[in-house]
C-alpha cells in the first residue's frame, strides 16, 4: 500500500520500497522532520515522549524513531507499551515538547504509523502538519554533532498514572461501581488494551473480569477495528458468562465498543451518545461530533438545553470545535470519546470508567440505557479508488444530483434529507471514499448508500 501522509503523521504497510511503504528511510525522514519542527517551535524544550502499541513491527520502528530523535539532539522518554491516551497524558505531565505514538490504530498488523503530538499532547493542526510534511519532503533537517546527541530514559509507569488520573475524575464513581458488583468481559485484540483495561477494571472495583485476547502479542486474533462483525466472540462470551457488559477496544485503546448483557451490540455511535447523556446530567454545556456521526447526540444534547455542533472529520477538527464552543464532551461516532475534564484526546479508559459509573448510578442494564436513546441506524460503506480517479468530480456530481436538499461541503459532501443523511469523503488513512448513511431503519440506510453508489 502507498505511504499515507496526513497532518497527524504517516501511515503505511511495513516492508517494500522507500517512499512507497513505511520503511526505515521513511521513518527517519518524518521523525527528523518532526524533530526539526519541534526544535524550531520550542527551542527551550528538549524532550519527546515515545509510546507504542503491541504490533509486531513496534520495537523495530521504536528503535529507529528513538535513534533519530536523539540524533536530532532531543531527549526521549520511552514509555514502552502504552495506549494512545496514555502517551498523550505523558507528554503533558512531563512538560515535553511533543510525542510520537507508534501505532496504526485500527489497521491490520502489517501496518504501522507515527502519530505526532504537540506540547499539549494533541495532534498538530493543519498548518503545523503541512509544515512537518514540507520539511520531510525537502529533507530540510540537520542532525546534531556528537556533543549534542540526546539521551534516552525508560519509564513504564505511565499506564498506572493514567489509571490514577481516570479514577480522580469527578464523574468516575469508583464506590458506586464497586458496590454494583459488576461482571465485565473485554476484548483487547492482543495489544496494549490487554495491559491497561484489566488494570483499570480492577482499580474500579469490578467484581469479576473476563479477559479475551488480552496477551499483548501483536498477533491480532481478529480484524482490529472494533466493528460488530469482528466482535462475535466477545458478544458470545458476555452472553454465556452472564456478564453485565462487554468492552472492546482497538489496538491503541482510543476507541470503545460496548456489548449489552444480552450479547448484542450497543452501537459504536452510541458510546458517545450515552456518555454525553451521563455527563450532561451533571455538567451543563455543549457537545461536538464530526459530520459522520449520529443525529442522536444532537437529540440528547437538546434534552439538557445544550447546543450541538458538527465538525469536520478528524480528531484535531473535533478538538478545535470543542474548544471554540466550550463543549463538555465530544468525539467521533467510531467509539472515540473526548472528555475535556480529562484531556483533549479520545480515551477508551475514560469511556469505560464513565460508562460503568452511569450503569452503577442509574441502576439500569446496558440494554435499558440503549433503549432510552433515539433509534437511528447507520450504514458505513466504501468505494475503492482506482488510479487517476477524479474525486472532486465525484463529489461535484453528488452535489448537483441532490441540489434540492441542504448540503454541507465543509468536509467532503453531506446531504441532509428530512429523516436521513448521507456523507461522502475521501479517507485520510486509506485510498478509499467512505460513504456514511443514517436513517430510521438499517434497510433505509443501506438503500440510500446503494442509491448514492448508483449516482457515482
Amino acid at each position: 500500500m502507498p505511504l499515507i501522509k496526513s497532518i497527524s503523521g504517516i501511515r503505511g504497510t511495513i516492508g517494500g520500497r522507500p517512499y512507497e511503504n513505511l520503511t526505515p528511510p521513511d521513518i527517519v525522514r518524518f521523525t527528523a522532520a518532526f524533530a526539526s519542527f519541534i526544535n524550531k517551535k520550542n527551542p527551550a524544550k528538549r524532550t519527546v515522549v515515545v509510546g507504542r502499541d503491541a504490533r509486531l513491527s513496534g520495537t523495530t520502528v521504536r528503535d529507529i524513531v528513538v535513534g533519530t530523535l536523539t540524533g536530532m539532539g532531543l531527549d526521549v522518554i520511552d514509555v514502552g507499551l502504552a495506549t494512545t491516551p496514555t502517551t498523550e497524558l505523558a507528554v503533558v505531565s512531563e512538560h515535553a515538547a511533543g510525542g510520537i505514538i507508534i501505532t496504526a490504530s485500527h489497521n491490520p498488523e502489517n501496518w504501522n504509523a507515527l502519530k505526532l503530538l504537540n506540547e499539549n499532547g494533541e495532534f498538530p493542526n493543519a498548518e503545523e502538519g503541512a509544515e512537518i510534511i514540507k520539511i520531510a519532503e525537502a529533507d530540510n533537517f540537520t542532525f546534531s554533532e556528537i556533543n549534542s546527541i540526546g539521551k534516552v530514559t525508560t519509564d513504564y509507569s505511565f499506564t498506572k498514572k493514567h489509571i490514577d488520573h481516570v479514577l480522580a475524575l469527578k464523574l468516575a464513581d469508583v464506590e458506586a461501581i464497586k458496590n454494583a458488583g459488576f461482571t465485565i468481559a473485554f476484548d483487547a485484540v492482543n495489544s496494549v488494551g490487554g495491559i491497561a483495561v484489566p488494570a483499570l477494571l480492577e482499580a474500579l472495583g469490578v467484581k469479576r473480569i473476563i479477559p479475551l485476547n488480552a496477551e499483548p502479542t501483536g498477533v491480532f486474533a481478529h480484524n482490529p477495528e472494533p466493528l460488530p462483525q469482528h466482535l462475535t466472540d466477545i458478544a458470545s462470551i458476555v452472553k454465556s458468562e452472564k456478564a453485565d457488559a462487554g468492552f472492546a477496544v482497538d489496538p491503541d485503546v482510543d476507541r470503545l465498543a460496548i456489548i449489552t448483557e444480552r450479547g448484542e451490540m450497543f452501537g459504536e455511535e452510541y458510546t458517545l451518545v450515552s456518555l454525553a447523556d451521563y455527563v450532561l446530567q451533571h455538567t451543563a454545556g455543549n457537545t461536538v461530533s464530526n459530520l459522520s456521526s449520529t443525529r442522536a447526540l444532537n437529540d440528547v444534547t437538546a434534552r439538557y438545553g445544550g447546543k450541538y455542533t458538527a465538525a469536520a472529520v478528524g480528531e484535531v477538527n473535533v478538538v478545535e470545535k470543542m474548544k471554540a464552543t466550550g463543549a463538555v464532551i465530544g468525539g467521533e461516532g467510531n467509539g472515540g470519546v473526548i472528555y475535556p475534564e480529562s484531556h483533549y484526546g479520545r480515551d477508551a479508559l475514560v469511556g469505560i470508567a464513565l460508562f460503568l459509573s452511569q450503569m452503577a448510578k442509574s441502576g439500569k442494564t446496558v440494554s435499558e440505557l440503549r433503549a432510552g436513546y433515539p433509534n437511528y441506524f447507520m450504514a458505513k460503506q466504501k468505494i475503492e479508488l482506482s488510479k487517476g480517479t477524479d474525486i472532486d468530480a465525484i463529489l461535484a456530481s453528488i452535489k448537483k444530483h441532490y441540489a434540492a436538499y441542504p448540503i454541507n461541503d465543509t468536509d467532503g459532501v453531506k446531504v441532509d434529507f428530512p429523516d436521513r443523511w448521507v456523507h461522502l469523503r475521501k479517507s485520510n488513512t486509506e485510498p478509499i471514499i467512505r460513504i456514511y448513511t443514517e436513517a430510521p431503519t438499517m434497510e433505509d440506510a443501506e438503500a440510500l448508500a446503494l442509491e448514492v453508489k448508483a449516482v457515482i
